[in-house]
């Protein structure tokens, strides 16, 4: 799908705020409200637009330890890439998981209360995963910038 300045700038304003009305995305990007919401739902139905999420302070849910494991294979064969990913997506803890290049196969990102919630989950649940030969994790001290929206110009 071709993406247009338009549409560009509607996916800015989206991205800053799901929640603003039509009207005020008519007013910031001079068209009608019906050309505004004929655009959006043309986004969403060719995939652009994946989901409206609310983003949620984890510090106001008890989640303060954020933490990225890197994570190695024991084997990089299809059998444990398939059988890692089927498990690593059942574990509610997990946030994200990414399937990267270099010295680990993925970057798995998780919050936690505390370090004993983070062992507990560790050896518990991560580390009985039969596909992983390695795991290194790292904790992050402070949020430096942690945007959510792509800069489409």
């Amino acid at each position: 799908m071709k993406i247009d300045d338009l549409d560009q700038q509607l996916l800015m304003h989206l991205q800053e705020n799901s929640k603003i009305t039509y009207k005020e995305l008519s007013d910031k990007l001079n068209l009608s409200s019906t050309a505004i919401h004929e655009r959006i739902k043309k986004l969403e139905k060719s995939g652009v637009i994946n989901k409206y999420v609310a983003l949620i302070n984890r510090r106001y849910i008890n989640k303060e330890l954020l933490v990225f494991s890197h994570v190695k294979l024991s084997q990089h064969s299809q059998e444990n890439i398939t059988a890692f990913e089927s498990e690593i997506k059942n574990l509610k803890e997990v946030q994200s998981c990414f399937h990267v290049s270099g010295d680990y196969d993925y970057i798995v990102k998780m919050a936690f209360e505390n370090m004993d919630e983070y062992r507990d989950f560790m050896v518990k649940k991560l580390t009985t995963i039969k596909a992983i030969g390695s795991t290194h994790s790292t904790f992050v001290i402070g949020d430096i910038k942690d945007d959510t929206s792509y800069q489409l110009f």
